[in-house]
């Protein structure tokens, strides 16, 4: 039985070893939930004021995770200031940020400053434990940024990118940063599905407000509500909570390369169902990103 959590600190992952079936699988079910995220906000803005999807999708979260056999389970009231920073930096603020985002800048550009995201949990990792991973894995999250950029360039080249969209993006990943971070110690200890319940719940609670106020600004329209319910129960519950049982197994670091897949499959998809045409430049940086992935996916040496 793992000790008394202590709250806002990060944990090494559960798992040293390298990445195993378990790991691999929830790497990529949470990328293909993930690579069709911003589709989903982009037809979900359509119709719908960013503040009514943020609490939609959080409250659908929250609603999908609840019915998971567990996420009921006892959390010690110590565990609360840990849970209220996870809910409003990793999910209700970033809920919010990405809709005006996506407003002002193409998704194609959301999705490269996306890739910046493993390199902020890096940085604050390092800060919160002291110390850092191996090298090699070091390396491989900086590979893996330059992956992620090449294989944004091609869609963002020429793309509309308002600055204040740039730095809502930058707020929101470096939020999720921070979550990451939190994250595994209280998954380790109460599982991922009781934190991430509580934490979409209470993000739930405190966006309700905006979106009934912003309610008069948004017009029934049945494509933009089934995007914004996929987005909530797929892409904010259970993603989410499979995130979680990552962090606690893989650690903060290597749990985080999860956003350079996101435009992999992003690229995938509109390949498969869409006949888009893949760059050079995409190609190289698939390659890039999956070399990236071997070097930080290894075991760690404690």
């Amino acid at each position: 039985m793992p000790s008394p959590t202590r709250t806002l600190r990060t944990a090494d992952g559960t798992h040293p070893a390298a990445f195993g079936l378990a790991e691999w699988s929830l790497m990529a079910t949470i990328s293909l939930i993930w690579g069709s995220s911003f589709l989903w906000i982009a037809i979900g803005l359509d119709a719908l004021h960013p503040g009514v999807i943020a609490f939609v999708r959080t409250a659908l979260g929250a609603a999908a995770v609840w019915l998971i056999p567990g996420s009921r389970a006892k959390v010690d009231a110590s565990a609360w200031p840990g849970i209220a920073v996870i809910s409003m930096s990793g999910t209700a603020a970033p809920a919010l940020l990405f809709g005006f985002a996506t407003q002002r800048i193409e998704s194609s550009v959301v999705g490269m400053l996306n890739s910046a995201t493993p390199l902020l949990v890096l940085a604050l990792s390092v800060a919160m434990l002291r110390r850092s991973p191996r090298r090699i894995q070091m390396f491989g999250l900086v590979l893996g940024f330059v992956g992620g950029v090449l294989l944004g360039v091609p869609n963002a080249t020429g793309a509309d990118a308002q600055p204040l969209g740039v730095l809502l993006v930058v707020i929101a990943i470096t939020g999720y940063a921070i979550s990451s971070n939190l994250i595994p110690p209280l998954a380790q200890q109460y599982g991922s599905a009781p934190i991430m319940a509580r934490s979409l719940a209470l993000a739930a609670i405190v966006l309700a407000p905006y979106g009934v106020v912003t309610l008069d600004e948004s017009r029934l329209a049945w494509g933009p509500i089934v995007a914004v319910t996929i987005l909530g129960v797929l892409g904010t519950g259970i993603a989410r909570t499979l995130y979680g049982t990552l962090l606690a197994r893989a650690g903060a670091p290597r749990a985080a390369m999860v956003s350079y897949f996101v435009p992999v499959v992003a690229i995938v998809l509109g390949v498969a169902f869409r006949n888009e045409s893949v760059s050079p430049i995409e190609l190289i940086g698939l390659a890039i990103v999956l070399v990236a992935a071997s070097m930080i996916s290894r075991a760690e040496i404690r």
